[in-house]
């Protein structure tokens, strides 16, 4: 049965990348939402550019291929004197792996937030929603039924609007943190600032592959790096100017070409000048909330967290918040799940997040020293380890006596998945018609995917029977026969698959001749591993009423 909303049941404040994933979820779970963001304009700059793995990974179950074909590779480092041309060194931040049938997509790629913004913008307009820009989130009030919003437009009209849920995505210094009372614990180290923004210019000196630093940041350093979001015929860049020699009070209350001087300063060639797209500063911020929800109030991506933008997790980790929350709340809205399942949303991010924020001040204080390794990721960055293994509604039952393990872990080609786990991807499984299917084109943020791994139809029966009671627009179950198995004739109610090429088995550790069912989460991690139909049952519970 579809639920009917005669209106929207939630208020979105804030159209950053939070905001506008978390929209796309609840839409493509046909739940309405009413987006808005107090700027009265979209803002043009590149900002957080680096896009993680996992990130990538989502976006593909949240069918948003288009964008993660837009993303384009990790600049490189390259180092110069301040005023020199001559190369001091190279360097990658990053070691360039090749991907494999489990992972995909195994490094970080780019692309200016302006451009992801835009991307995630284009499916949103496809349900006919889009930001109410100049539309401001200034208090609320909640109670057992609802939450009451007040909101101010530009132009000084007030509005008042009641919604069920509210999900603050509107920075740190938004009202839904504040209305919450929610501490943001942290520090905010007076030891750096810097003047960040995007300029448009030309310069056949500068190739459009490396990140160009010049300078260091103990005297006066100036770095620019290629983005293709910002501009046109690779003149896009985005620069961050700093250290204790240059007058970043000058250059911030300045004219463009204050900067433009500095730049060319820095760079002793040939430059044609053409737009500052943007300019501003930014100082080191390590915050983030004890708690991502009260009652009926959530909030996510900026809004709960603040750190150094070293490592590039900021946008990443607001991508996973929204998904995190979205696909519950759905299925509460939708009356499928209790709203019990929404603590589970602080359960799970909260460990990451803590985790992350430890891990990125520990980069920026080795970018801010300038120390030879300050520019050096180390793999737990592409987020590909990140797990709930510790969540409430998480089921494990083929491994016992399992060791702890860090929320923000490594991730290992070949580890057997824990319940928790990413859920990784397989090719080559094929239907009784030889259509070839993929595992991360089944898997969406609309619904469970159940995978049986069982020696044929016969044995998945019992498990298909209980999952028959569900609708398939919330469990789909998935049959996965073995290798060299016949041809895979369909059942009623479920995906009947041969995998031909062994990977799913190889992917999941699971053995011919003994059934195995993995259920896999809306957000593309393991929800529960277990053995036989009470497993099965047991993880339902878990979920849904």
């Amino acid at each position: 049965m579809t639920t009917q909303f005669n209106k929207p049941p939630v208020l979105i404040s804030g159209a950053g990348p939070a905001g506008l994933i978390a929209a796309l979820v609840l839409l493509r779970n046909g739940v309405p939402v009413r987006l808005i963001e107090k700027n009265d304009f979209l803002h043009p700059g590149s900002r957080g550019s680096g896009i993680q793995p996992r990130t990538m990974e989502l976006l593909h179950q949240l069918g948003a291929t288009d964008l993660v074909d837009a993303l384009y590779p990790l600049a490189g480092n390259r180092s110069y004197q301040f005023g020199s041309l001559e190369v001091v060194r190279d360097e990658p931040f990053v070691e360039i792996k090749a991907n494999t049938v489990h992972y995909p997509y195994p490094n970080p790629l780019m692309i200016g937030q302006c451009g992801f913004e835009g991307y995630i913008r284009g499916h949103l307009a496809k349900y006919e929603c889009e930001p109410e820009l100049g539309t401001e989130l200034t208090t609320f009030e909640q109670d057992e039924n609802g939450v009451t919003a007040h909101l101010m437009k530009k132009d000084g009209q007030e509005e008042t609007v009641h919604v069920q849920y509210l999900i603050g995505a509107d920075g740190a210094r938004g009202a839904t943190r504040k209305g919450l009372g929610l501490p943001f614990i942290g520090n905010t180290p007076d030891v750096f600032r810097a003047l960040v923004g995007d300029v448009r210019f030309t310069c056949d000196k500068l190739d459009y592959v490396h990140w160009h630093r010049f300078g260091h940041v103990k005297t006066k350093l100036v770095m620019i790096r290629p983005m293709r979001e910002v501009g046109v015929n690779n003149d896009g860049w985005q620069i961050m100017i700093s250290g204790p020699e240059i007058d970043l009070d000058k250059l911030l209350e300045g004219t463009k070409e204050d900067i433009f001087s500095i730049i060319h300063e820095a760079v002793p060639a040939k430059i044609e000048f053409k737009d500052l797209i943007w300019k501003g500063q930014w100082k080191p911020n390590m915050r983030m909330v004890d708690n991502f929800g009260v009652g009926r109030v959530f909030v996510a991506g900026d809004a709960a967290h603040v750190h150094s933008p070293t490592g590039g997790q900021g946008l990443n980790s607001s991508v996973q918040d929204a998904i995190n929350l979205s696909w519950k709340l759905a299925l509460v809205l939708k009356n499928l799940s209790p709203p019990s399942i929404l603590d589970s949303y602080t359960a799970e991010r909260l460990p990451v997040i803590a985790e992350m924020l430890n891990l990125t001040t520990e980069l920026f204080n080795r970018a801010a020293e300038g120390t030879g390794n300050a520019w050096q990721r180390e793999d737990r960055l592409r987020m590909l380890g990140v797990n709930y293994r510790q969540s409430p509604i998480v089921l494990e039952e083929r491994s016992t006596g399992l060791e702890p393990v860090a929320a923000y872990g490594d991730a290992v080609e070949g580890a057997t998945p824990v319940a928790g786990d990413r859920a990784p991807d397989a090719t080559g499984i094929v239907d009784a018609d030889g259509k070839e299917h993929r595992l991360f084109d089944l898997f969406r943020t609309t619904h469970h995917s159940v995978l049986i791994f069982a020696s044929d139809v016969d044995a998945a029966e019992p498990i298909l029977a209980v999952l028959r009671k569900h609708s398939e627009n919330v469990i789909r179950p998935v049959v996965v026969l073995p290798q060299g198995s016949s041809s895979a004739t369909g059942v009623n109610g479920a995906l009947v698959l041969v995998d031909r090429d062994g990977h799913a088995y190889s992917g999941y550790k699971a053995i011919e001749g003994k059934t195995v069912v993995t259920i896999v989460r809306p957000d593309g991690f393991v929800g529960a591993i277990v053995n036989d139909v009470e497993g099965t049952e047991a993880y339902i519970q878990k979920v849904f009423l």
